[in-house]
């Protein structure tokens, strides 16, 4: 995939660790930061965000991730609670980028400027292998970025990264599955792009189905790539221990750019489910 970006910054070991303790990222990367991801194998996970509006993420699931990301460039600040990520009382979670700051809180280029949210489940729940399955409604406008995805441990890119889904603004017909891994991260991970209707018209459904040596991406059923050891021209193929799943909202960055004029806020990223089956 050529796409001008640092997409593994935005997972670095600092935010994952910083994330399983509920501590806000501050700062660069450590090399000594672990996430915590126990679980066994082909485990299944079921969220169907049921509960009254107004409500929370079921906390026994999902951790908010608090703090920006000067890695990226990002202009989002995450914030915890339900201001920013809350069940809509029809099946739905609801993550909102909004153009506000009623905590004044500090970015990495002064007094932020847009207020989101980015969950995890790590330390509640990871699995290797399986069919990881979300339905999402995505947000539309420049400098929207989107992502469902799934890391490997803390020791980034060492421990993998798998991007089930993500979009960003410019490209409204076109989502992105990628790998990344030791030698293949960043703008250097290897993927592709699926090209379809606009996606933040309605909901599609996003998908891998992950076997020993092998990822399958597909988009409503359909498949649109396969990546075994085969294309990592020798490099280490690292997608054997359990990884846990990440949903968010990011608002800027290197990759997608910096909202504009045409941006209207508030976004939303609208999530029916999340599944995961042996």
């Amino acid at each position: 995939m050529s796409t001008a970006r640092t997409r593994g910054v935005r997972s670095a070991a600092a935010l994952v660790a910083a994330a399983a303790a509920g501590l806000a990222f501050t700062g660069a990367p450590s090399a000594t930061a672990t996430a915590q991801a126990p679980a066994a194998p082909m485990a299944t996970f079921t969220d169907d965000f049921d509960g009254p509006a107004g409500s929370g993420v079921d906390g026994s699931k999902w951790q908010q991730e608090t703090g920006d990301n000067v890695n990226n460039h990002e202009r989002q600040y995450y914030t915890s609670g339900a201001g920013n990520a809350a069940l809509d009382g029809q099946g739905h979670l609801v993550i909102t980028a909004k153009k506000e700051n009623p905590g004044n809180y500090n970015c990495w280029y002064g007094r932020c400027e847009y207020t989101s949210a980015r969950l995890n489940t790590s330390g509640k729940f990871s699995s290797n292998y399986g069919h990881y399955e979300a339905r999402m409604k995505l947000p539309r406008g420049q400098g929207m970025w989107p992502a469902f995805w799934m890391l490997g441990g803390g020791n980034w890119p060492a421990d993998g990264e798998i991007d089930i889904m993500e979009n960003v603004g410019f490209e409204p017909n076109t989502v992105h599955g990628t790998i990344h891994g030791p030698g293949y991260s960043g703008e250097g991970g290897i993927g592709a792009g699926y090209n379809g209707p606009n996606f933040s018209d309605d909901f599609h459904t996003y998908a891998v189905d992950w076997a020993p040596d092998k990822i399958t991406w597909s988009v409503d059923g359909n498949t649109y790539q396969t990546r075994t050891p085969n294309d990592l021209s020798g490099k280490k193929w690292v997608f054997d221990h359990p990884f846990f799943l990440i949903l968010n909202l990011a608002v800027g960055g290197y990759w997608p750019g910096d909202p504009d004029g045409s941006t209207q806020f508030p976004q939303q990223l609208v999530v029916d489910y999340v599944h995961v089956t042996g």
